[in-house]
């Protein structure tokens, strides 16, 4: 995927659900995935012609892991003069030695948001930007509907009440696939994950659902996303609006 057609998908997603405003500071939450590294460029790119001026910077919350290495994410930051800030925790410690547990990525999940969260609001930030794509966005819905038995998933713009700070996702538009594309041809220095659950999740299984759906019956990803639309996400913006 050309940089122009990734501006081009996180430009509608802004101004379709009104994700940044005049003076908003945002923070993008690094994994190191090809994910949160596109929703980097997707920013960058977008903050040098967008009519609502920004400011960006870029946090890594360090779980803990010994193998973990930031230092391709500091040299990316760098070249693209973002302001780049490493959270360090134990929160890899807690979750598999401490804590020993059998679902690891639920406890991990929540911890490293709050950590990336309290962190964002210290430096400054009033909006904290996650990677979640289109497909993250489906398949958080067969999650829910498989395992809690209701029609939910993340929304474009969440309000965190206590924390006072803003989520949003730009790249509510991206399909993966494109965002892989965008990683092979920029060359974007990924991280491999050192957690030993990866791979291994309930996220893993609804992905390869989804493929299978998809695959099966050509068009199930965009409708499902369409049912999304019409159920969570147009509600949500005109709740906005009002």
């Amino acid at each position: 995927m050309e940089l122009k057609r990734l501006l081009s998908y996180t430009r509608k997603a802004v101004d379709d659900y009104h994700l940044i405003d005049p003076g908003d500071k945002i923070a993008v939450g690094i994994s190191g995935g090809k994910d949160s590294l596109t929703l980097l460029y997707a920013l960058h790119g977008l903050n040098r012609f967008y009519p609502n001026p920004f400011d960006l910077i870029a946090v890594s919350v360090d779980l803990g892991f010994e193998a973990a290495d930031f230092t391709p994410v500091q040299d990316l930051c760098a070249k693209l003069d973002i302001p780049y800030h490493i959270i360090h925790t134990n929160i890899a410690r807690i979750v598999f030695e401490d804590r020993k547990e059998d679902n690891p990525c639920s406890l991990c999940a929540k911890m490293r948001k709050g950590a990336l969260n309290e962190a964002v609001k210290e430096l400054g930030c009033n909006k904290v930007a996650y990677a979640h794509h289109k497909d993250d966005v489906v398949e958080t819905l067969l999650l829910s509907m498989i395992f809690e038995g209701r029609f939910h998933t993340f929304k474009p713009l969440t309000y965190l009440d206590r924390m006072q700070l803003h989520v949003i996702r730009p790249l509510i538009y991206v399909e993966e696939a494109d965002v892989i594309g965008f990683k092979n041809k920029m060359e974007l220095p990924v991280m491999k994950s050192p957690c030993p659950a990866d791979g291994y999740t309930k996220r893993e299984y609804a992905k390869e659902l989804l493929q299978t759906m998809n695959r099966d019956h050509p068009g199930t990803k965009e409708r499902l996303f369409t049912a999304i639309e019409n159920q969570l996400y147009r509600t949500n913006a005109l709740d906005n609006d009002k």
